[in-house]
C-alpha cells in the first residue's frame, strides 16, 4: 500500500470515530428521547443541541469541500439549535441519520483517489481536503466527548464506557 492510500485509510478510520475516542453511534445509542433536552447545571448545551450542532457543522464542512457555491450558515447562530430539545423523536432520529449520511459522504471524499488531499480548494482561502477532514475529526471528537459527559451527568452513561 502506498503512502497516499495509507493516509486515506487513517483519515477514514479516524473520521469513523475509531482510535482514541468513542464514536458517534456509541454516544447516541440508547439515549432516552426524554433526556435529549434535559439541561445539566453549569453546561451550556443539551444533548439535542450538541447532536444538532455536530450535524450542521459537519454538513457545512462537507458542502464546502464538494460545492464551490456553498454558503455557510450564519456563525454562530446558524450552527446551534435555539430549542433545548427536538420537537419529536422523528426529528431526533432524522438529525442522527443525517449526521451518519454526511459522515459517510466525507469518508467517501477522503477515500476517492480522484480527490487530491493536498491541493487547496479554488473557492477557499488555503483549505484543502486533508485540512477539512482533520477539522471534522477534531470537531466531532470534541463535541462527542461533551455528549458523553452530559449522558454521565444525567445518569445515562454510555454502554461499556
Amino acid at each position: 500500500m502506498n503512502e497516499d492510500a495509507k493516509l486515506r485509510e487513517q483519515l477514514a478510520f479516524h473520521l469513523s470515530g475509531h482510535g482514541a475516542h468513542i464514536d458517534f453511534d456509541a454516544a447516541v445509542e440508547g439515549l432516552s428521547f426524554s433526556l435529549t433536552g434535559k439541561r445539566v447545571p453549569n453546561l451550556a448545551h443539551t444533548a439535542w443541541q450538541l447532536v444538532y450542532h455536530l450535524r450542521i457543522a459537519q454538513w457545512d464542512i462537507l458542502e464546502f469541500c464538494r460545492n464551490p457555491g456553498h454558503v455557510s450558515p450564519e456563525y454562530p447562530s446558524g450552527y446551534w439549535s435555539k430549542a433545548a430539545a427536538p420537537s419529536n423523536e422523528e426529528q431526533w432520529q432524522g438529525v442522527i441519520a443525517s449526521f451518519r449520511e454526511d459522515l459517510q459522504a466525507m469518508i467517501g471524499l477522503v477515500r476517492d483517489t480522484g480527490n487530491d488531499l493536498f491541493v487547496p480548494f479554488a473557492h477557499g482561502s488555503g483549505q484543502n481536503l486533508l485540512r477539512e477532514a482533520i477539522l471534522v475529526i477534531d470537531h466531532n471528537s470534541y463535541h462527542i466527548g461533551q455528549l458523553v459527559d452530559i449522558r454521565m451527568l444525567l445518569g445515562a452513561a454510555v454502554r461499556d464506557w
